[in-house]
């Protein structure tokens, strides 16, 4: 008796991985849905040119005057330099 229920849940577990690799093969293959990844504006880094992310930069400044950096580093270095 546990045998056969052995065997029909493998059984129904081979058929749904089947199932969705199949499923998955058939998505594929299907003509896309218009569905473009959202741009994400990027700055650049005013100390060594990386872009980033405004959302996870560092900013020194505020308003029209607000600089975007990419590190801790890069932040200092910049008020050094326009410091002096």
């Amino acid at each position: 008796m546990a045998r056969w229920i052995f065997t029909l849940v493998l059984i129904y577990f081979i058929v749904r991985a089947m199932t969705r690799f199949a499923r998955g093969i058939l998505e594929g293959m299907s003509p896309s849905r218009d569905r473009q990844p959202t741009a994400v504006p990027l700055v650049r880094d005013p100390v060594c040119g990386t872009f980033v992310v405004p959302s996870r930069a560092i900013t020194a400044g505020s308003g029209a005057g607000m600089r975007f950096f990419c590190s801790e580093k890069c932040r200092r270095a910049y008020e050094t330099t326009s410091a002096q």
